[in-house]
């Protein structure tokens, strides 16, 4: 109800501006029909080639071309923005040619108020990396090359802004059907005889639905967000379908889940440094008895970020605790006869199977500890741009490296030389991506 609730909200707020204004009307407003304003259309794109590879499982995870072509169109109040890409090449062990529509909407502005329909990526927050309120875009995380944006996937929304002020708006989204993140987990090769079955969807239809509100505000000495979403959360976890012990056969089935997320968001300059903090409440409902449900939490992430000797420095502390924490009892065997393995073997795999949930949400611990240090530097004005960050998870004892070094050879012309690698106890998530995604990476990529 409260999503059919919003929706009327925004239908009548959108149909009072259509009755009084028309979208594509050759005079908007009295200031607009004194003033000839020629419609401006602008096309570029890229094209590129991209290698990633050399992790234990693969020798070339990602090696494609891409040809990508982007439009921007206005006139008067309305325009468009489209970005298609074609890539062709191996995806791991497939050869394919994958058609992607990055974006695609249609857009109106007018003074106060701004509208956009399509597929549109809309990333929340003001932290760097982790962003606990951004809940809206879904990730291709096996979608490998030197641009960590690329993972970053569209989905279908009604986005609408109301300007109340220079420094001040509020935003309403709102997300029709659920589009998950991408994993491939059946990748790791965990087991033999583990399998993972398509991901179950919700059904399409206004319940299901996804809603999300901001109100932000933007002055020179602080800018700030309140969030609030209501949906199905991009980022999932599994269920057991069915599974045998003899053979050993378990089939897994992704599974999404909802979930209601009230965020805050700051920077704050102090001097030559800049502050900035997220945080994210969020609940969810019977976790108890479903393990790809985790349980309600607070996220939080704290960062300072100043340039020191004309590198940018960016230090983060995130966190996280799981309210109703409770530790898991590893079952026993209670003796050696074939109705006690056999009873053994029942338990544990529900057992190892919501451990292994609890890996993917950061919840195997009542509180979950981690930083992040990021190293920016420009060279030879501009021509040379140097990355390097690194991530480690003090609970979990997980950590990640990345470098990256990108060289502006020609006002067009740009090549990218880096690495990726990411390390874990045995068993835990970053030891078993680590086999897939780690790697170098290289690419060539030509604007137009």
């Amino acid at each position: 109800m409260r999503i059919i609730f919003l929706l009327l909200i925004f239908v009548s707020g959108f149909t009072k501006l259509a009755l009084g204004q028309g979208l594509f009307e050759s005079s908007i407003s009295t200031k607009d029909s004194t003033e000839t304003q020629k419609p401006e259309l602008e096309l570029y794109g890229y094209v590129r080639g991209s290698v990633y590879g050399y992790s234990e499982n693969y020798d070339f995870s990602n090696v494609f071309s891409e040809f990508a072509l982007k439009s921007k169109f206005s006139n008067r109040n309305a325009y468009l923005f489209a970005d298609a890409r074609i890539r062709q090449g191996i995806f791991f062990t497939e050869k394919d040619l994958q058609l992607e529509l990055k974006e695609a909407y249609a857009g109106f502005s007018k003074n106060w108020f701004e509208i956009n329909i399509g597929n549109q990526i809309v990333s929340w927050g003001r932290a760097d990396g982790f962003n606990p309120t951004n809940n809206i875009t879904p990730n291709n995380y096996f979608l490998l090359t030197y641009e960590p944006d690329d993972q970053k996937m569209s989905n279908f929304l009604i986005q609408t802004k109301f300007i109340l002020s220079p420094s001040f708006n509020f935003e309403i989204i709102a997300i029709p059907f659920y589009l998950p993140s991408i994993y491939k987990y059946e990748l790791f090769n965990i087991q033999e005889g583990v399998n993972y079955l398509p991901i179950e969807t919700p059904e399409v239809n206004l319940e299901n639905g996804s809603l999300a509100g901001k109100f932000n505000v933007e002055h020179p000495f602080i800018g700030f967000s309140a969030s609030y979403f209501t949906g199905f959360d991009p980022y999932y976890g599994f269920g057991i379908k069915d599974f045998t012990l003899s053979p050993l056969q378990i089939n897994y089935y992704p599974k999404p889940y909802h979930k209601q997320t009230f965020g805050f968001d700051f920077t704050l300059p102090v001097k030559s440094w800049i502050l900035r903090g997220e945080l994210a409440y969020n609940q969810t409902e019977n976790y108890n008895e479903n393990m790809h449900i985790p349980n309600p939490d607070f996220y939080y992430v704290a960062g300072l970020e100043k340039s020191v000797f004309e590198t940018t420095v960016i230090l983060q502390y995130i966190g996280k605790y799981t309210f109703h924490f409770e530790e898991l009892s590893k079952p026993t065997l209670g003796g050696f006869t074939p109705e006690d393995f056999y009873q053994y073997g029942m338990e544990m795999i529900p057992y190892e199977s919501t451990i292994y949930n609890r890996k993917i949400f950061n919840q195997q611990e009542e509180t979950n500890h981690a930083t992040m240090l990021s190293l920016n530097r420009s060279f030879f004005y501009a021509t040379l741009s140097t990355e390097l960050s690194g991530y480690y998870n003090f609970t979990s004892e997980e950590y990640l490296v990345r470098g990256q070094i990108k060289w502006n050879i020609a006002d067009n012309i740009a090549a990218n030389f880096g690495a990726h690698f990411m390390f874990g106890p045995d068993n835990s998530l970053y030891n078993m991506s680590g086999k897939v995604i780690n790697g170098v990476f290289t690419g060539l990529e030509v604007n137009f």
